[in-house]
């Protein structure tokens, strides 16, 4: 018998010193539906390397433009999560 998992697609946009790291300002990807902003980092993270994991843990997410508070929020299916380092100034 063959299980089938349900994915949805969501855009991830990287900003600053998340573009850099992953060598990319953006990209859709196929995540698991019950996929949360956690696991997306943990994917991201695993497919970028250890450089991108450290920005990444700096890192704060938008969520279809709202602040990401918990990280086991799932995504919803055609989400845009923005990737966001930690800027200087003001």
């Amino acid at each position: 018998m063959t299980t089938t998992t349900a994915l949805r697609t969501v855009t991830v946009r990287y900003f600053a010193a998340a573009k850099a790291a992953a060598g990319r300002d953006a990209e859709t990807l196929a995540v698991p539906a019950d996929a949360t902003v956690a696991a997306l980092g943990d994917t991201l993270a695993e497919r970028y390397g250890p450089e991108f994991a450290r920005v990444l843990a700096r890192c704060s997410y938008l969520v279809d433009e709202i602040a990401v508070r918990d990280p086991q929020r799932v995504l919803p299916e055609g989400a845009v999560v923005d990737v966001l380092p930690p800027f200087a100034g003001g």
